[in-house]
């Protein structure tokens, strides 16, 4: 008898996880790796933050907490809604998990039926498909275009609604392209949910303070104010606030909704960490006087790492408005030849060859359902990006 489950054959392992590990196989074995695939800050946590967690275990704060977060976490994030984002949420509107990915997964376990369809604009971060898959739903892929900036059209939003689709995943910053909405393409966007009574939308803000060139970030319900009571608004402190692994990330949305999350939630992690949530509230009520600093770095390298990759041959890279990653074509280096004879036909053969040829991690297009693309993450040690840079050219030079 099969000891795994059928609804395993559904999913794939995290391709960007999978990228990482192999660099580290790789350095491990002696190789000479620049690892560009982890989407994590190299920052370290701010201290006030790191303060804040030592504090909370000297007082004893290393008990179990509410399914949902400390009330001191949820008024929190109330007040960092209102504040940055003029959105009205009380704390039982609010649930607090393991990072991000577990409040997404916590609410399409808690809301998909099979059948039930979720609408997710191409480039996606990788989970968004597979936890779909996974909660039984089934995945609506909306390709949106590199001329288009990676955005959604809202007419292709409009032809992919059915009586079936009950949520539509919007990511802006995205993950892996770097795209954002402004406040005029975020609108059409609304516009066509507005028509769509049965359609919810969960809009993963992850990305939202890293932004860069005077953009102006804005949410779905901040801007369409008839969608509060069906938008399920996702945030976390893993990237802007450098705190991957502390693992935090919180949902604000209607109170059936967030009940439902807790659920699901209360029959698998819990809760996160009580020293996490204590460093929580210490990042969002606390200065950001480091945001700044580590903005102004993000830029420049996201600068050096588009012109780099622009005076490639067969590469071609757009300027992202946010986040901390490139998606750059490389359609110009598919059907080239290897220095050791091998035919490059896909971006995943391309990205392998950086790899093995050069030692520079990526990853690859297909990935985020968008090819022939790849995704470089310039979250990482200028200089470093400045050898892999050279690689890569070095690398594509040689193709034939």
């Amino acid at each position: 008898m099969a000891i795994l489950a059928k609804r395993l054959d559904r999913i794939q392992p995290s391709p960007t996880i999978a990228v990482t590990t192999r660099a580290a196989e790789l350095r491990a074995a002696g190789r000479d790796v620049i690892g560009l695939g982890a989407g994590e800050p190299d920052f370290d946590t701010p201290d006030h933050i790191k303060a804040a967690a030592k504090a909370a275990i000297d007082r004893g704060e290393t008990k179990y907490t509410a399914v949902p977060g400390t009330v001191e976490l949820r008024k929190a994030i109330c007040a960092k809604l209102k504040r940055d984002n003029d959105l009205d949420y009380a704390p039982d509107q609010i649930t607090v998990g393991c990072g991000g990915k577990q409040t997404i997964y916590n609410a399409l376990m808690a809301t998909l039926d099979p059948g039930d369809e979720v609408i997710i604009p191409a480039p996606y971060w990788v989970s968004y498909p597979d936890m779909t898959l996974l909660a039984e739903g089934t995945p609506v892929v909306v390709p949106c275009a590199a001329a288009n900036g990676f955005k959604l059209d809202p007419e292709d939003l409009e032809r992919a609604i059915t009586p079936k689709t009950k949520w539509v995943i919007l990511n802006s910053p995205s993950n892996p392209t770097g795209a954002a909405y402004g406040q005029k393409e975020m609108k059409a966007i609304t516009d066509v949910l507005l028509r769509h009574a049965d359609v919810w939308v969960m809009t993963d803000d992850m990305y939202e303070l890293l932004v860069y060139d005077g953009f102006e970030f804005v949410t779905p319900a901040q801007v369409e104010p008839q969608l509060h009571d069906r938008t399920l608004t996702l945030n976390g402190v893993s990237k802007a606030y450098c705190m991957t692994g502390w693992r935090v990330g919180y949902a604000a949305g209607p109170v059936q909704l967030i009940k439902a999350m807790n659920k699901v939630q209360s029959q698998s992690t819990t809760h996160t960490s009580s020293i996490s949530q204590a460093a929580a509230v210490a990042a969002l009520n606390g200065p950001m006087d480091f945001l700044a600093k580590n903005l102004a770095v993000f830029k420049e390298r996201r600068d050096l790492v588009v012109a780099g990759l622009n005076a490639v041959p067969g590469l071609d890279c757009p300027t992202p408005e946010g986040a901390f990653y490139v998606y750059p074509s490389c359609e110009g280096v598919i059907g080239k030849t290897t220095p050791d004879g091998k035919k490059i036909t896909t971006d995943g053969e391309f990205a392998a060859y950086l790899l093995e040829q050069e030692g520079v991690a990526v990853v690859h297009g297909e990935a985020f359902g968008m090819s022939p693309f790849f995704r470089i993450s310039y979250a990482t040690a200028t200089e470093a990006l400045k050898e892999a840079l050279a690689r890569i050219h070095r690398a594509c030079t040689a193709l034939k």
